[in-house]
């Protein structure tokens, strides 16, 4: 069972590399259409979803680790705020599709980042 939820969960977690490597792409100025930044959202929504409820339950499945622990409470914290900064991106993209969302972008980025780093070496754990 632990395999397969932590295939999902990688699988995931890729889903949102996607999202995030189109919108560095779209900031560095890459010519793009609405299509491209839909199928990126898309994949933020699947890969998002998944991360959280994924990873939540491979905290609840595992015994070395606990739902309260920080890096989990933090990674939590973390998916939220890159979660509202697309969200922020994506209304203004919707409302001017010049508008310059690179500040936005690069804030997620480097909180998709801090969610990365607390993945990986689980300080405090």
């Amino acid at each position: 069972m632990y395999d397969w939820l932590l295939f999902l969960h990688l699988l995931a977690a890729f889903l949102l590399a996607v999202t995030v490597i189109t919108y560095t792409a779209v900031a560095l100025g890459a010519a793009t259409g609405g299509r491209t930044l839909f199928v990126a959202d898309r994949c933020w929504d699947v890969g998002g979803l998944g991360t959280l409820i994924l990873g939540i339950w491979l905290a609840l499945h595992l015994d070395e680790y606990d739902f309260w622990d920080g890096w989990i409470l933090g990674a939590i914290a973390l998916w939220f705020a890159a979660t509202g900064l697309g969200q922020t991106t994506q209304r203004r993209i919707a409302a001017d599709p010049t508008a310059d969302v690179a500040l936005m972008h690069w804030l997620r980025t480097l909180t998709v980042l801090g969610l990365l780093v607390l993945m990986v070496w689980k300080p405090g754990a």
